[in-house]
């Protein structure tokens, strides 16, 4: 099995971007989401990427925002992927110019019906919440882990929800994902992550 990659999620700060890197995360997430706690402007996502001179993917993370308005953000900041993680169509996919990565929260097993709908060439698999589109910090039920495992055996997915250093590496070896998503399980609070984390979680998913 190929080393799995690790996608830090809700970057805010240049100085968590490149201690992320330096650990060895091969994705960092930007929340372009106006209500979520890890939102940050496309002016501070630029700068923060800049800065990193391409040694890592970026991707920006949007909720139900207007096709147009994606890829205007995509371009500016020279994001690598586009991660929608709303009530997206395969249509509205198509139009958007970076490869998307398509989320979506398993609430039940027609979650999985819905997937085959979409011809992206990523997936994100994230717990569901009637509160808040993703970062919640809840693990996908175990009940539809087989199913997610399934996916995981045609599609590339990132495994994302409720992931910690103490359940990361016992998850990857059970689904063998492409990659996993973790945001609120490396954090101090949720606009600063820990370094200390952040390498814990790091090591165990590649262990």
């Amino acid at each position: 099995m190929e080393d799995v990659k690790v996608k830090i999620c809700g970057i805010t700060n240049a100085k968590d971007a490149l201690k992320a890197v330096e650990l060895g995360a091969d994705f960092l997430g930007f929340n372009f989401y106006e209500k979520s706690p890890r939102r940050v402007s496309p002016a501070e996502a630029k700068g923060i990427i800049d800065g990193l001179y391409k040694r890592v993917k970026t991707v920006g993370v949007f909720v139900n925002e207007n096709p147009a308005q994606i890829n205007t953000i995509a371009k500016y900041c020279s994001l690598d992927f586009v991660q929608l993680h709303g009530n997206e169509t395969p249509d509205f996919c198509e139009k958007i110019q970076k490869p998307v990565v398509k989320a979506f929260r398993v609430e039940d097993g027609g979650t999985f019906k819905q997937i085959e709908l979409f011809s992206t060439e990523y997936i994100l698999l994230d717990a569901f919440s009637q509160e808040q589109f993703g970062g919640t910090g809840k693990q996908i039920k175990e009940e539809f882990l087989p199913l997610v495992k399934e996916i995981a055996a045609k599609k590339k997915i990132f495994l994302s929800g409720g992931l910690t250093a103490e359940n990361v590496h016992e998850l990857v070896q059970e689904i063998q994902p492409f990659g996993v998503d973790v945001a609120s399980g490396v954090e101090i609070s949720p606009r600063l992550k820990s370094q200390e984390k952040m390498k814990e979680f790091i090591a165990e998913a590649k262990r």
